[in-house]
C-alpha cells in the first residue's frame, strides 16, 4: 500500500460523500499502512472526524500532527508501535484499541491514562482503574520531586549559574526520584522529569500535583467492575484494595519457629515480611473459589546486559485456567492469561531477540505454559497475548523449563512417560511463532514431574524426578540416536524414610543455584519449612543420612481471612528468587502468598 488519497479516504468513510470534511467514520485497517503513508495534510481535512480505524497495518508510530481533534473511537491494533505519547493530539479520545501491540508495556498502559483525561475504554474494558492508579502515582512522584527540588537546592552555591543547576535538578530527580514497581519505572521515570521540569519552570512555586490533566467527574464510575485490580500498597498501609480479580488480606506478623542459631554453626532465622496473599486464579473471579489449585512459579530473569542470573521482582503464577504475572513489591497483577477449559501445571521463561520489519532488534521475555491439554502455550507477557502454541504431547503435560544455554531450547516432561526436547524458534514478522521442530525424544520408565539441567553441564546431561525416582539423559545433540533411554538412575537407600520413590520437587545445591545456603519447602500444613545447608555444602562424601531439622518454619495463620474458612492448606510449591529479596509459595486453596526479606 501507497500513501494514501483523498479518493480512497471517501471510498472507505462514513457518511458517503465527495467531501473529506463531511466524513465521521474512517476505516483504514488491513491496508499494510507504514507510518509514513499517514499524510497528516491529507488527514487533517477530516475535520469531523470522531472515529477512526488504523488496526491491522505495520504502523510504528503516529505523526504528531494529525490534526483530528474531534476524534473520540480510535483502533490501533494489531501494530508495530512502540511509542504512545503521539497520542496527546486526541483530548477528546473516548474509547482507544492498542491490542496485539508487542512493543507496548504496560508504562504505556499508564501514559496513555495520563495523556487521555476523557478516555473511557481501552482495549474494550474500563479504564478508571488504571486511571485511579496514575493519578495515586502522580500525587507520590510529585512529593518526591518536590522534596528532592528542597534538599537539592539546600545544597546549591548561591555563585552557581541558576540555569545550569535547574537542569542539573532535572537531571538528579530522573536519577534519584524512584516510586513503584519495576515494571513501571518507564512510566514513573517520564512523570518524573515532566514534574521536575515544570517544577523549575516555575521556580520551585509549583508543589501540587504537577501536569495532571483535568478528568471529568464520573458519578457512576464507583459502580462499574474494575477491569483490572491496579491499586498500590506503599509501606505504611495495612492491607490491598479488593478487587474482583484479586483480593488481599492484612499481611499479619510471620510466625516464626526455630531456634535463633542452629547448634552446628548455621545462619539464624530468616527476618521475612508477609507482604500479600492474593486470590487472583479464582474461577469466574470468585472470592469464594478456594478450592482451584496452584501448581507452579518462576520469578522472571533479568536478561539486561550484565545482570546474568539476576531476577525481577516478577513472577508468574499458574493454576486452575489461568497464568497471572504478579509484581511481588506491590502485589499488583500486571497481566492475566487465561484458556477456558485448561489446566495449568508449568510455566517457564526465556528472552528471545526480535527483529522488526524495520529492522531494530528488540528483547522479548517470552513465557512458556502447559498444562492439562497437553498444549505449550507462548506468551509475549508484555504485550499481553499467546504468539504460539506447541501441541507437544497426547497426555498432559507435567512440566516444563528452557535450556540455560539456549535460549529457545524447550523441554517438555508428560505424563504419557516421555521427555521432549523442542527447538521453538524465534517468532516472524507478524510476532507469530512458526512450527516448532523437534530435536529429542527421551524415554523414562515412569512419569517425570520435574526436570533440572544439570548445573555443572547442563548442555549434556538432564535431570528429571519421577514417578519413580531420579533418572538423567544424555541430551548433547551431536549424538546421532533423537529417542534415548535413562542412563543413570539414581537408586535410594533401603533405611530412607520417605516412602516410596517419587521425586516431586528437584534443584542443584550449589552456590550457583542456593543463595544463601537456603533450601525451601512447603508441607500439607500450609506451612514454609526453611534449611540451611551451607555445612552440607563444605562437607566431603559421604555425607550424613540422618535428617536435617529445620532452621526456621514459616506459618501464617488459619482460618485464612478471606471471608471464607479454610481448614487445611497444602503448599504446593515455594520460590525464592537468587537474591532472597521475595519468597512466593503456592497452595491447593488458591492462594498466592508472598514474603519479603527486608
Amino acid at each position: 500500500m501507497g500513501p494514501l488519497s483523498a479518493r480512497l479516504l471517501m471510498q472507505r468513510g462514513r457518511p458517503k460523500s465527495d467531501r473529506l470534511g463531511k466524513i465521521r467514520s474512517l476505516d483504514l485497517s488491513g491496508l499494510k499502512l507504514l507510518s509514513e503513508h499517514l499524510d497528516p495534510k491529507l488527514l487533517s481535512r477530516l475535520t469531523q472526524l470522531q472515529e477512526l480505524d488504523l488496526s491491522n497495518n505495520q504502523l510504528e508510530t503516529l505523526p504528531a500532527n494529525l490534526g483530528l481533534s474531534h476524534l473520540r473511537i480510535l483502533r490501533c491494533a494489531n501494530n508495530q508501535l512502540g511509542d504512545v505519547t503521539a497520542l496527546c493530539q486526541f483530548p477528546q479520545l473516548e474509547e482507544l484499541s492498542l491490542e496485539g501491540n508487542p512493543f507496548l508495556t504496560v508504562s504505556d498502559n499508564l501514559k496513555v491514562s495520563f495523556l487521555l483525561p476523557k478516555l473511557r475504554k481501552v482495549n474494550g474494558k474500563d479504564a478508571s482503574s488504571t486511571s485511579s492508579q496514575v493519578e495515586s502515582l502522580n500525587r507520590e512522584l510529585t512529593s518526591r520531586v518536590t522534596a528532592h527540588w528542597e534538599k537539592f537546592m539546600a545544597t546549591r552555591s548561591p555563585e552557581e549559574e541558576a540555569e545550569k543547576a535547574q537542569a542539573d535538578f532535572v537531571k538528579s530527580a530522573v536519577r534519584n526520584v524512584r516510586y513503584g514497581p519495576e515494571s513501571l519505572s518507564e512510566f514513573t521515570q517520564w512523570r518524573v522529569q515532566m514534574i521536575s521540569e515544570a517544577l523549575v519552570a516555575s521556580g520551585g512555586t509549583q508543589v501540587h500535583e504537577t501536569g495532571i490533566p483535568e478528568r471529568p467527574s464520573k458519578a457512576t464510575a464507583a459502580q462499574e467492575p474494575r477491569a483490572r485490580p491496579m491499586a498500590l500498597k506503599r509501606s505504611g498501609d495495612v492491607s490491598l484494595s479488593l478487587s474482583p480479580s484479586k483480593r488481599g488480606c492484612p499481611s499479619p506478623p510471620a510466625h516464626v519457629e526455630g531456634s535463633p542459631m542452629g547448634s552446628d554453626g548455621s545462619q539464624p532465622a530468616l527476618d521475612l515480611e508477609p507482604l500479600h496473599f492474593l486470590q487472583c486464579h479464582s474461577k469466574n473471579n470468585s472470592p469464594r473459589d478456594l478450592e482451584t489449585q496452584l501448581w507452579a512459579c518462576a520469578f522472571e530473569p533479568a536478561w539486561e546486559e550484565g545482570q546474568a542470573g539476576a531476577t525481577s521482582q516478577t513472577v508468574a503464577t499458574c493454576g486452575g485456567e489461568a497464568v497471572c504475572v504478579i509484581d511481588c513489591q506491590t502485589g499488583i497483577v500486571l497481566h492475566k492469561y487465561k484458556a477456558p477449559g485448561e489446566e495449568f501445571f508449568s510455566v517457564a521463561w526465556t528472552a528471545l531477540t526480535v527483529v522488526t520489519q524495520a529492522g531494530h532488534k528488540k528483547r522479548w521475555s517470552v513465557l512458556a505454559a502447559a498444562g492439562l491439554r497437553g498444549l505449550v502455550r507462548l506468551l509475549h507477557v508484555r504485550a499481553g497475548f499467546c504468539c504460539g502454541v506447541i501441541r507437544a504431547h497426547k497426555k498432559a503435560i507435567a512440566t516444563l523449563c528452557f535450556s540455560p544455554t539456549h535460549e529457545t531450547h524447550l523441554f517438555t516432561a508428560s505424563y504419557d512417560k516421555r521427555i521432549i526436547l523442542w527447538d521453538v524458534g524465534v517468532p516472524n514478522h507478524d510476532y507469530e511463532f512458526q512450527a516448532s521442530s523437534q530435536l529429542l525424544t527421551l524415554d523414562a520408565a515412569s512419569i517425570p514431574l520435574r526436570l533440572c539441567p544439570v548445573a555443572s553441564c547442563p548442555e549434556a546431561y538432564l535431570l528429571a524426578g519421577c514417578e519413580g525416582g531420579c533418572c538423567c539423559w544424555d541430551v548433547r545433540l551431536d549424538q546421532p540416536q533423537k529417542r534415548r533411554v535413562c542412563e543413570v538412575e539414581f537408586v535410594f537407600s533401603e533405611g530412607s524414610e520417605a516412602p516410596g520413590r517419587r521425586v516431586d520437587g528437584l534443584a542443584f545445591v550449589n552456590e550457583d543455584v542456593v543463595d544463601e545456603g537456603i533450601v525451601l519447602c512447603g508441607d500439607e500444613e500450609g506451612n514454609v519449612w526453611v534449611y540451611d545447608v551451607r555445612h552440607i555444602l563444605t562437607q566431603q562424601p559421604p555425607l550424613p543420612a540422618a535428617p536435617q531439622a529445620p532452621t526456621q518454619i514459616l506459618k501464617w495463620p488459619q482460618p485464612w481471612a478471606l471471608g471464607q474458612m479454610v481448614t487445611k492448606t497444602m503448599v504446593n510449591t515455594v520460590v525464592a528468587n537468587p537474591t532472597f529479596t521475595y519468597l512466593t509459595a503456592l497452595t491447593d486453596s488458591n492462594i498466592v502468598a508472598i514474603w519479603k526479606r527486608p
